[in-house]
């Protein structure tokens, strides 16, 4: 078990002095290895794949939205779809500090790993035994104690840098590993006896569009020790060399050793940078100054604290609350810090040229396949300054790079997934009033991406540009004879389709404000696209051909080469800018309504993939919409647990969280771009959200019973509220949501049209 510091150390960190000692403890529902297991809900048992019911979250020790997760280590490469730490792993091989993209099937890069290990020097087999009982984890700090050798580890975080205490419980050689987790063998490490330093760098690949070429920059490190550099030395494998560095070679890092007494300490601070050496150390000398591990351990606290306390919840289960508080602590991995705390850091797509930013903070690892659809529109509500240093983020990546990315990861294009969702994020923004960098710069860039292709095909083939854009205009969808070759997703022509038609109606809503109206007609024309795709005779969209004729072997239940990561039955509701459009092509809203019902009632909805999410909602598009607070409700109880196989898939960057958290708080934006976020009914008795400028959105809930689940009756400030929906800007200035709950349906609450949102087609006709 851990030893009394241990728990004495979290005991001091939970009460610190003051005011903020009076603040309930929000930081304790947290919990860490929630998502590091595969899934035990019940649809991705049904329909995920084994690597796709792995949510591949990690127990990352940060601060929100950081440079840098420390995490402890059970998996040593970089490679694809594996994050640094698996619950089911038992060896724990160092706190590596990571830049894993959180709840991804991507790759970690420019990350370092630290190893502690006693007795003799040992460069390969030195992972460590471990059991669960074991380790505490938390936002703030993560220990462990290491029987086999005598050895309590734990590490805490800044923005940019991290620290680690190593205890000794026996006398005896205490030796550190440092290694840069280079997969390439292009790693550098040096120890600088000096300077009291080990500094290196592992440089970044690309994967996707551009696979295995430089990405331009290198994740860069300094470490410092609390002791004199004594014993030293580096190696390759299991080749140990007397000399201060090494290069270019696999498995290549830098030990240095200590003799140590039972129950000293060893402290080790680590800064990193993506932009130089010097970066990382300008970022360890401003953020860790000191080597006062306890007083770091509690600012990291501090801050997790001030941070979820933006949101208090008044919960009758324990458990709704650490799912809750758990699900927030997803939500802030991603987007990453990339700039130095100069505002130094590396220019978007290119080789290792710097640039600097002025004002606010510049950001990468945009999984925007996601995240466009709740995690970024719940920091519209929370954080409208961080959306602002996003959108400007993104528009610097297109002046930089000449084009707007797709999908920006490791600070370089990728193209990856689907659809162009820059626009989304861009879009909502400022028809929010939300973003105040240049518009007119940003509608040049997201025009392009919708109407232009890279001159020089080179430019395509790395990721500029929509994919299979030509076909697209041409015929209003993508046929199946383009196999969109140049992509790492393949065809999947009809997903395609539909998602470029979501992301033209983002942009003809900016051009309709900016007045291009040339543009307006021809963007509000193409987000009708998704009715190409539909064959009203199967009632599901369904592959088409550039002669128009349907595919001839369908099963709507079966994955399809046309359909990204589903099947036709899921994709046919992604039409999130025109459900009302959606129902009248599929001859009224009783008949989509009962074709939502039968994606429940067949077992085929898939709640661990993001093209799903909007489907139980879209019930507030019908006669009962009552059936949208049954079908959140059940998901909320059976899609999501506090123990590490609780999330359903992959969380990709705290979308699959930033889900939980609106549904649980009662309303979601089905719709981002239009700012209107659909009712449910909450499963807390209150939530209270602090909200810029002083104010605050408090939404209570009134329970006729306790089994109570569905809306009887809504107030909106005191007054009854009719509506299904509310929008952005009534939420974002504050006030008093009270929704009242009963038994049975009422399926007479906002039944009719008028108290439903209009949606595409209706804006046309009218």
């Amino acid at each position: 078990m851990l030893n009394a510091r241990v728990f004495l150390l979290i005991l001091l960190s939970t009460i610190c002095a003051g005011a903020f000692a009076q603040e309930p403890n929000l930081v304790k529902h947290v919990n860490p290895l929630s998502g590091t297991a595969s899934s035990t809900t019940p649809s991705a048992l049904k329909l995920g794949s084994a690597q796709e019911n792995f949510a591949n979250t990690i127990p990352s020790v940060c601060t929100p939205f950081a440079m840098t997760q420390w995490t402890p280590q059970t998996q040593a490469s970089e490679s694809k779809c594996t994050p640094p730490y698996y619950y089911k792993d038992d060896f724990f091989s160092g706190f590596r500090g990571s830049h894993w993209i959180s709840g991804s099937c991507m790759q970690d890069y420019g990350s370092l790993t630290i190893m502690p290990a006693t007795g003799s020097l040992k460069t390969v087999n030195y992972a460590a035994k471990f059991d669960h009982k074991d380790e505490q984890s938390t936002p703030y700090v993560y220990h462990l104690k290491l029987f086999s050798y005598k050895i309590h580890a734990a590490v805490t975080a800044t923005p940019r840098c991290g620290m680690m205490e190593f205890t000794a419980d026996a006398a005896d050689s205490l030796y550190l590993l440092i290694t840069p987790n280079s997969d390439y063998g292009e790693g550098y490490i040096k120890i600088d006896a000096k300077r009291g330093e080990i500094y290196g760098y592992n440089p970044v690949h690309r994967i996707y569009q551009g696979w295995g070429k430089s990405a331009g920059f290198n994740g860069y490190f300094v470490v410092k020790v609390s002791r004199a550099l004594a014993a030293r030395g580096t190696f390759a494998g299991d080749k140990i060399f007397i000399k201060d560095s090494i290069s270019a070679q696999k498995n290549i890092g830098a030990f240095i050793g200590f003799k140590m007494q039972k129950g000293e300490k060893l402290h080790v601070k680590v800064g990193t940078s993506f932009s130089s050496l010097e970066g990382a150390r300008r970022n360890l000398d401003a953020e860790l100054p000191g080597w006062d591990f306890d007083n770091t351990v509690a600012k990291c606290r501090q801050t997790w604290q001030q941070a979820l306390k933006q949101i208090a919840v008044v919960a009758t289960n324990q458990t709704d609350k650490r799912i809750f508080y758990t699900a927030f602590y997803h939500a802030m991995q991603q987007p990453r810090l990339y700039n130095d705390v100069d505002g130094v850091y590396p220019r978007f797509a290119s080789n290792y040229r710097l640039e600097k930013i002025t004002k606010g903070n510049y950001y990468d690892d945009f999984s925007l396949w996601d995240i466009y659809r709740a995690q970024v529109s719940l920091f519209e509500i929370l954080r409208p300054r961080l959306v602002n240093d996003l959108v400007q983020s993104l528009i610097l990546k297109g002046k930089q790079g000449g084009w707007l990315p797709i999908f920006p990861c490791w600070n370089n294009y990728t193209s990856e997934m689907i659809g162009d969702h820059t626009t989304s994020i861009i879009t909502s923004a400022y028809l929010k009033g939300i973003s105040n960098t240049d518009v007119h710069e940003a509608y040049r860039l997201m025009r392009q991406n919708a109407f232009d292709l890279p001159e020089k095909q080179q430019d395509y083939k790395d990721g500029k540009g929509r994919r299979a854009l030509t076909s697209y205009i041409k015929y209003g969808y993508i046929p199946l004879e383009d196999s969109v070759k140049d992509a790492f997703h393949k065809m999947e022509q009809v997903s395609r389709t539909m998602e470029y038609a979501y992301d033209d109606y983002a942009l003809s809503q900016l051009s309709k404000k900016l007045g291009f109206d040339a543009d307006y007609r021809s963007l509000i024309k193409r987000a009708g696209n998704y009715k190409n795709v539909f064959d009203p005779a199967a009632g599901f969209v369904k592959g088409r051909m550039q002669n128009g004729d349907w595919t001839k072997v369908f099963d709507p239940d079966v994955r399809q080469t046309y359909i990204t990561e589903g099947t036709p039955r899921q994709y046919t509701f992604y039409v999130p800018q025109d459900v009302p459009g959606l129902a009248r092509l599929m001859g009224g809203r009783k008949i989509l309504e009962a074709a939502l019902d039968s994606i429940f009632i067949k077992n085929e909805y898939w709640h661990g993939n993001e093209p799903g999410h909007q489907i139980p909602f879209m019930y507030n598009y019908t006669g009962n919409c009552w059936k949208t607070q049954k079908q959140v409700r059940a998901i909320l109880a059976t899609e999501y647990s506090d123990g590490p196989g609780g999330l359903g898939g992959n969380d990709d960057a705290g979308q699959m969280s930033a889900w939980y958290m609106f549904a649980a708080m009662g309303f979601y934006p089905l719709n981002p771009i239009s700012g209107e976020y659909l009712l449910c009914s909450p499963i807390f008795k209150q939530v209270s959200i602090n909200l810029q400028g002083g104010k605050t959105l408090l939404i209570r809930t009134h329970k006729k019973s306790k089994s109570a689940i569905y809306i009887n009756a809504v107030k909106w400030n005191g007054h009854v509220y009719t509506k299904n929906y509310i929008n952005y800007e009534s939420l974002i200035k504050g006030g008093k949501l009270d929704i009242y709950l009963q038994d049975a349906p009422n399926k007479n609450w906002a039944s009719k049209t008028e108290d439903q949102p209009k949606g595409l087609s209706f804006n046309l006709d009218h």
